[in-house]
């Protein structure tokens, strides 16, 4: 997911996502443990979108505590 995708979603579609994202991440990393994953650098694909949605996520919220 890019970055400018992320930027056009609300804080509470971004922590849907964020969300979505860490139950994704958790179940990689089950297959992982199981030895059923298939490509093991969606993993590190997920941790990045991760950081991404939790730097907006910040982003916006310094940029409405700026405003008010």
């Amino acid at each position: 997911m890019k970055a400018s995708e992320i930027r056009d979603l609300s804080v509470a579609e971004l922590n849907e996502k964020l969300a979505e994202l860490k139950k994704e991440l958790f179940n990689l990393r089950f297959q992982l443990a199981i030895n059923q994953l298939d490509n093991p650098m969606r993993i590190k694909a997920v941790k990045k979108d991760i950081a991404r949605v939790n730097t907006i996520i910040t982003a916006k919220h310094l940029a409405d505590s700026k405003n008010a």
